[in-house]
């Protein structure tokens, strides 16, 4: 999905900023593009009585510009959003999908319709107001993030064996002490691997350094002896496939569950990103700076990393116990005066 043909200009400029400027990845621009094709074929239908009748697949949004979206209001938008409540497809093309859009799909079109108009009015100067600048977010569930514990993940690693036990217990290494992302991982080249630590390229193009404790170096020492060398486009790849090729983010996630399944481990519960969660809970439960984890997995924000926090809960039995009050008790008292 790289050409985009069926978007008119302005929603082409718009996704060549994300690409270009804002270096986000082809998947979160490809994403772009559905959200905002969905809102503008929605759009059309519901201002168009002719095209009340067309599935929605076969509207054309070729003729969006400028002054269409200058006519949209807040009102479109809470119209937009009823019907991805209620009318929209779970699963687009399926005749037994159910009807409705979950509150974090929801927040997603939201958010991309946020950036557009923000786009068009800081960026591309093409709107003077953003007439959805007060439109909220579904309310979103809290829940915290799922991890491992010290045993289970000590276990993950036990179970490896097989054909590429090396390749895959140096990947679950990997993530269980780094916290890097699958992206983060699969994008490593030899090159990458400076000492005792690693050079990562993250989220927007960012680069980050991770050191190495003993043992990632030992799990990526064990892999290399055995990295069978290769010649062509992948030849500086870390990480191989079978093929021969660098290996792909479907085959990290089938051996992380292959893995999971054979340590006895809920493969349906956990996945690749959920071990970059256990890495971030492990490091703080052993006393870890917040800050210092925050650097570590690459989060912007402090609050992302913050979210690790509210899951330990023996640490907040500890700082319990350690209040130094915690030992006081009422004094007995004495039997009654006469």
């Amino acid at each position: 999905m790289n050409h985009y043909d069926d978007a008119p200009q302005i929603l082409r400029d718009f996704l060549a900023y994300h690409e270009t400027i804002k270096a986000h990845s082809q998947k979160t621009v490809d994403e772009y593009y559905l959200d905002l094709r969905n809102f503008f074929r929605y759009l059309k239908q519901s201002r168009q009585p002719a095209l009340r009748d067309t599935p929605m697949d076969e509207i054309s949004i070729m003729d969006v510009d400028i002054q269409l979206i200058r006519s949209i209001t807040l009102t479109d938008v809470y119209g937009y959003l009823t019907y991805l409540s209620r009318s929209r497809p779970k699963r687009q093309n399926s005749d037994k999908t159910g009807y409705g859009l979950d509150a974090s799909s929801r927040a997603r079109k939201i958010a991309t319709l946020r950036s557009f108009f923000n786009y068009l009015v800081n960026k591309a100067h093409l709107l003077d107001n953003n007439p959805i600048k007060d439109l909220d977010s579904p309310k979103l569930k809290k829940s915290l993030p799922k991890y491992l514990t010290l045993e289970e993940s000590v276990e993950l690693l036990e179970s490896v064996d097989g054909k590429y036990a090396e390749r895959d217990y140096c990947i679950l290494t990997l993530f269980l002490n780094c916290g890097m992302r699958i992206s983060e991982l699969i994008g490593l080249d030899l090159g990458d691997i400076q000492g005792d630590a690693l050079r990562l390229l993250g989220k927007g193009n960012k680069v980050r350094i991770v050191y190495l404790n003993d043992a990632c170096k030992d799990a990526l020492a064990r892999y290399l002896a055995v990295r069978r060398p290769i010649s062509g486009r992948d030849e500086n790849a870390l990480f191989l496939s079978a093929q021969n090729q660098r290996i792909s983010r479907s085959t990290v996630h089938s051996l992380v569950k292959k893995h999971l399944s054979q340590a006895g481990l809920d493969s349906s519960q956990y996945s690749s990103h959920k071990l970059r969660h256990t890495a971030a809970t492990l490091m703080l439960q052993n006393g870890v700076d917040v800050k210092a984890v925050q650097e570590v997995l690459g989060h912007e924000h402090l609050n992302t990393t913050e979210i690790y926090t509210h899951i330990d809960n023996e640490s907040l039995r500890v700082a319990a116990r350690a209040n130094p009050l915690a030992k006081v008790k009422p004094p007995k008292k004495g039997p009654p005066q006469p």
